[in-house]
């Protein structure tokens, strides 16, 4: 049996994997006040850090549409795995599912399961490779979703912010509190809830006390022994490499990989943030 791993554009996956013919990436739309960028191939991370710090109001991102999603179904493969950012913070999980209610319709024998990450970034990267390990072993659909729905309940993500510009913009932040945080170089740790909302878990006076403590709680989790690390920087290779170094001295995952952050991550991370999952 054939199949095809879609994805969202916060799925921070590799450009040579996004090159195959297994994956297929669709597309969020991002805005800077009247300004839209699509989150495809052409974006451009430079001048979109560059537009977002001198925008007074924060950037939004506005999910595909059912037919965006319908586009990437008629690829000609049996089964179809689409991973989407979490239902709580993207529309993008509900286009998918009525994409596929109405692929289904005329249809009918094509297998498509749209999995709800609960995360973003480093998290949707994970289950993604998750769902090709197990596809491309040859294991049928619903043992595919099976596996791989116990693999994203078990997932833990995390990331650090270096700027805190659009919390502060999204109105998560006061004046107060943002200046606060700005003179006293506090750096917030934030996490997802199982649901797949965002949390803070911590906070550090400055970005390697903050780095640390997630790296602490990492370090803490027996369970991520064995397991894929995946790193996403936003604009902060160097301090991707050094966070990679730092659990590798703590830590014993199977494997870590680093990735760039696309439009939806860049959205959320901001200029040197960190995002990681495993």
């Amino acid at each position: 049996m054939s199949f095809r791993i879609i994805v969202d554009s916060c799925c921070d996956l590799s450009p040579s994997l996004l090159r195959t013919n297994t994956f297929s990436r669709v597309p969020l739309t991002l805005r800077i006040g009247d300004f839209p960028v699509s989150d495809d191939q052409t974006f451009d991370q430079s001048d979109f850090l560059r537009r977002m710090k001198a925008s007074e109001t924060a950037p939004r991102t506005a999910c595909p549409s059912p037919a965006q999603y319908m586009d990437t179904f008629d690829c000609g493969a049996d089964d179809l795995y689409v991973v989407t950012l979490s239902a709580l913070l993207s529309g993008s999980h509900n286009s998918a599912q009525q994409a596929r209610q109405i692929w289904l319709e005329e249809h009918p024998l094509v297998n498509i399961h749209i999995f709800n990450s609960c995360s973003a970034s480093s998290g949707e990267v994970l289950l993604a490779l998750r769902i090709w390990e197990l596809a491309r072993s040859g294991l049928p659909f619903q043992e595919v979703i099976r596996r791989t729905s116990l693999f994203s309940n078990e997932m833990k993500t995390m990331f650090v912010l270096e700027s805190l510009d659009n919390l502060r913009k999204n109105g998560r932040l006061s004046t107060l509190q943002s200046a606060l945080t700005g003179a006293l170089h506090i750096k917030l740790l934030m996490g997802a809830t199982p649901e797949g909302e965002i949390c803070k878990l911590g906070q550090g006076m400055g970005i390697k006390q903050a780095l640390s403590k997630m790296i602490d709680r990492m370090a803490g989790d027996t369970a991520h022994q064995g397991r894929t690390l995946s790193i996403t920087h936003c604009n902060c290779l160097e301090r991707a490499f050094t966070v990679r170094d730092m659990v590798r001295s703590r830590c014993q995952f199977r494997d870590i990989i680093i990735g760039e952050a696309g439009g939806v991550t860049t959205v959320y991370a901001n200029d040197g943030g960190i995002v990681v999952a495993y």
